[in-house]
């Protein structure tokens, strides 16, 4: 019975590995710009195909509230060779993502 569990769990954890090209994946572009207190914006593409860009700027609410507000997307190819792209926006709202992929309310 021992035996059993243990082949079970080194199966699932052989399983649930990703896959060699995922392991391996290399950032081929970045870039990035810190603004300080007023926000910053980055960008990077992988050699696996995933890509994210984000943007932040501050924004003020009121009298001595002020907040960054987030703004960006990130995309990645899926297991079924479909490219995926999640646009998304965090604020006073909080965190919106929009997609094809995702149902809406």
């Amino acid at each position: 019975m021992k035996f059993f569990v243990v082949f079970a769990v080194v199966l699932a954890t052989a399983l649930a590995a990703p896959p060699q090209e995922e392991r391996d994946a290399q950032i081929i572009n970045y870039e990035n710009d810190n603004l300080g207190i007023e926000g910053y914006k980055f960008a990077y593409d992988t050699s696996n195909q995933i890509n994210r860009q984000e943007q932040a700027q501050l924004k003020s609410f009121g009298d001595d509230i002020s907040a960054l507000v987030v703004k960006g997307s990130y995309s990645y190819t899926g297991d079924d060779g479909q490219v995926y792209t999640v646009n998304y926006i965090a604020d006073e709202n909080g965190f919106q993502p929009e997609a094809a992929h995702i149902p809406r309310a």
